[in-house]
């Protein structure tokens, strides 16, 4: 094994970066050339089908059957004159990824051939075996019929030659077996909720649209070295493995000059990016070693959710091209730092004026400061439901590590804002036009330029931070999908919209005036949303005390952390707001609950598996080298002569047996801790048990497998190390 481990990190680090075929046009020219757009709707459409699928879309409104064979028949010529040899539905059902089945643009002819045809029937609706996929006991095995319906929002792609069409996934009762449906559900919400707020300030207001903008961190490791990893090519992360002495402690990674491989790989990805119509703008190194980001322009949270999963597919495509693997897992590699997937999200209006960012008249801030607040407010209320969207056993290695926001939620706002609201909370008419959007600083270099600064800082240890003109949700994991979080942040904030409306009106009603009301309203949500407020370090063990005092939500333990999505006031404002039904809410826990459970089984059997039949017979045959050493040394020398050596080598053979035997006696408790839990019946109740009777016996483990590892001979060990994975040369 150990020539292998070389011949792979030889072959690795020899790599050349491999050229990419870069387009001969700009990227305004190929760009979106594989998306059926409005532009191409617009060449392949009848006008009259053209302008009522328009309409509809920009008024969320259902398209008529009568037009879906006018918009299937231009879909499909666009499509084959694309290349497109097949069509399929694109949906994201509970697995974190995307699903689709692929059908040929082919039907009989009635003379023994066939001919090419795509109905509109076949276009709005279709029927995936709903059995087979996460449903949480929504649907018995028996029970295969499901449907998905086509998602007008968000245009069709193809994809490797198939016509893909973004759809919906529900049950054949109607309930939701994706996060698109619950996702367009609170979108709709916010809208709605947001409108009749917004009204307040300008009645011409039509709708409230929620942008997104996703940070997507990764790493990249070689291809024969992930191969070479079983732990990382069947669990995405290393279950073992000493740090390198060298990680990221120098800061030199961050920011720094992309290595050729990797770059040519952005390159690539870029390219396929935008000819699918995701606006990829920027790509940096990230704090640790083969670590990388990628950040689109926001964009309609629908959308760019849609386009996030379908980034996560090209990336794994494009990246064997060049040799990679991409790690999504949240932590890869221990002692250095995992990978998120920072949500910016904001609101805005369709007239353009984005509800989180100041303005320069006091009605405009007055706005801003309604939005904000009633946000904190909706955060507030359910900082546990937003934990909980956030969490899975992925993430749970990444948050309060290495830079992670802690798994408590708080809200960062910055000074200038805290200022604001603290003035508001105790004045009886504080003044709203004193919060500028930017400031100027100067250097004090005369060939550098005033700079303007934003008016909150970043707060990197805060999950969910103020910056600017839009909240960042930076708990969010690398691998997960953003609608789950999305979606209960979108839903929350609609119900809290609702709410601080229906206030306010009555406050009209007894005769306020407008402006009266919304800051006697907003006086009472600053002071309602203090405990949620927190501006420090948030990696302080006293803001975990603090934070419990305040009554917020610090469980650490995901499987009970999921109980939030089934509390009475996440099930009473997921009803109100028509996001998720009680039934959805508790066939999802039941699929969350199982997922954990699976994931940690998986890498318990894996573990077992490298610390019995790779590392012990390791280390044993090393250990018997230094005993045959012994006896020579022995044979050779005399006593005195040979006693320091004999001294050193007992040491290192002592270690070694401690080592071998923890790891035996763990692997042994954690598989019978497995057999337990196993039998429990209950999904919740089996979780718990591997995350409190499985999971502390894997880091037993992988700790003693770690000492190990720096104890014998480095020609012997298996397995890459560390240092060998994450330098890309």
């Amino acid at each position: 094994m150990s020539k292998l481990r070389f011949k792979v990190v030889e072959e690795a680090f020899d790599r050349k970066a491999i050229p990419v075929e870069i387009p001969s046009e700009r990227p305004e020219e190929y760009y979106g050339k594989y998306v059926f757009n409005r532009k191409k709707m617009y060449e392949y459409l009848p006008k009259k089908t053209y302008e009522a699928l328009v309409y509809a879309i920009d008024n969320k409104e259902p398209l008529s059957r009568a037009l879906a064979d006018s918009v299937a028949e231009g879909m499909r010529r666009w499509a084959i004159d694309n290349g497109a040899r097949h069509y399929s539905h694109w949906f994201h059902p509970l697995t974190d990824g995307t699903a689709e089945k692929h059908d040929a643009f082919i039907e009989h002819d009635g003379k023994g051939g066939v001919v090419e045809e795509f109905s509109g029937k076949l276009l709005v609706q279709q029927e995936p075996d709903a059995s087979s996929f996460p449903n949480g006991g929504i649907r018995n095995t028996f029970e295969a019929r499901g449907y998905s319906a086509w998602d007008i929002s968000s245009p069709a792609f193809i994809l490797d030659n198939t016509l893909c069409i973004p759809t919906i996934f529900i049950s054949y009762t109607g309930e939701s077996l994706d996060y698109k449906t619950p996702l367009l559900r609170a979108l709709n919400a916010v809208d709605k909720a947001g409108t009749a707020v917004a009204r307040y300030f300008d009645q011409e207001v039509k709708h409230v649209i929620s942008y997104l903008g996703w940070e997507q961190e990764y790493f990249l490791v070689d291809e024969a070295l992930y191969s070479a990893r079983p732990d990382l090519a069947l669990t995405g992360r290393t279950l073992m493995g000493h740090e390198s002495a060298k990680n990221q402690q120098l800061e030199d990674h961050y920011f720094g000059a992309i290595p050729s491989r990797v770059e040519a790989f952005m390159l690539d990805l870029e390219i396929e990016c935008h000819k699918l119509g995701i606006p990829a703008k920027t790509r940096h190194n990230e704090v640790a070693p083969n670590q990388f980001e990628l950040a689109p322009i926001f964009e309609e949270t629908n959308l760019a959710n849609d386009h996030n999963l379908l980034l996560m597919s090209l990336m794994a495509e494009v990246a064997r091209r060049h040799n990679f693997r991409v790690l999504l897992h949240e932590k890869p590699f221990a002692g250095i730092n995992g990978s998120g997937k920072h949500n910016n999200w904001s609101l805005g209006t369709d007239k353009g004026v984005l509800l989180f960012a100041p303005g320069k008249t006091p009605k405009d801030n007055l706005q801003f400061i309604t939005f904000v607040v009633n946000a904190m407010a909706a955060v507030n209320r359910h900082n546990g439901l937003l934990k909980a969207s956030i969490s899975s056993a992925t993430n749970a290695h990444r948050l309060g590590a290495n830079e992670a926001p802690p798994a408590i939620i708080s809200i960062f706002t910055g000074s200038q804002l805290a200022s604001i609201l603290d003035r508001l909370e105790n004045s009886t008419d504080a003044q709203l036009n004193d919060l500028a959007v930017k400031e100027e600083i100067t250097v004090g270099l005369s060939q550098i330029p005033e700079l303007l600064i934003d008016n909150t800082d970043r707060n990197r240890t805060s999950p969910f931070a103020f910056t600017g003109n839009r909240f960042e949700f930076r708990a969010v994991g690398s691998s997960a999908n953003c609608a789950s979080a999305m979606l209960a942040l979108n839903a929350a904030v609609a119900d809290q919209l609702n709410d601080f409306k229906n206030k306010v009106d009555r406050r009209l009603e007894a005769g306020e005036n407008l402006r009266q009301a919304l800051l006697e309203e907003i006086r009472i949500l600053i002071r309602e949303s203090k405990a949620i407020h927190f501006d420090g370090n948030g990696y302080s063990d006293e803001w975990k005390a603090e934070a419990k005092r305040r009554g917020l939500d610090c469980e650490t333990s995901v499987p009970k952390i999921f109980d939030a999505y089934l509390s009475k006031e996440s099930i009473e404002m997921f009803g109100r707001t028509g996001v998720l039904s009680r039934i959805e809410l508790e066939a999802r826990n039941e699929v969350k609950w199982e997922m954990y459970t699976k994931k940690i089984q998986i890498e318990a059997r894996v573990l077992g598996d490298l610390a019995i039949n790779h590392v012990i017979p390791v280390a044993t045959r090393y250990q018997s080298i230094l005993v045959d050493n012994l006896v020579k040394i022995k044979s050779l020398f005399t006593e005195q002569k040979a006693s320091k050596i004999i001294a050193q080598d007992l040491s290192t053979i002592e270690k070694i047996s401690e080592h071998m035997s923890v790891i035996k006696e763990e692997t042994d408790k954690m598989v019978e801790a497995r057999k337990v839990a196993n039998r429990i019946t209950s999904e919740r109740e089996k979780a718990i048990a591997y995350h409190d009777s499985v999971v502390p016996s894997m880091e037993v483990i992988r700790y003693h497998i770690d000492k190990l590892e720096l104890l014998v001979d480095n020609e012997m060990w298996p397995l890459p190390k560390y240092r060998e994975l994450l330098f890309i040369r």
